[in-house]
């Protein structure tokens, strides 16, 4: 199974640090499905065209799933909300397997 991974964040993207929480989806991941997984990793900052180009372009490349991690938190500045909902189709807030 092909997933794309995207991680926002300013920081993490200009380098000032690493992007640790895609890493541990990463993990979290492999743990829940009982196959062989193939990740597609973007990290960006949170510029709001970019990111619906890369989920985008996930969905037309073969991931099965994308899921997106960071964002600036609750602040104007934080455009990962508006951007996933500009390319959403159908929407699966905060589901969870076990």
């Amino acid at each position: 199974m092909k997933i794309g991974r995207v991680t926002l964040s300013d920081r993490a993207s200009g380098g000032i640090y690493e992007d640790r929480s895609g890493p541990e989806i990463e993990r979290v991941l492999r743990e829940q499905f009982n196959e062989e997984i193939e990740f597609e990793r973007v990290l960006l900052p949170d510029e709001e065209k970019q990111i619906e180009t890369a989920l985008r372009h996930l969905c037309t490349t073969g991931c099965a799933l994308v899921v997106t991690t960071g964002g600036t938190g609750p602040t104007p500045r934080d455009v990962t909300p508006e951007a996933t909902r500009a390319v959403l189709e159908k929407r699966a807030a905060g589901f969870w397997r076990r």
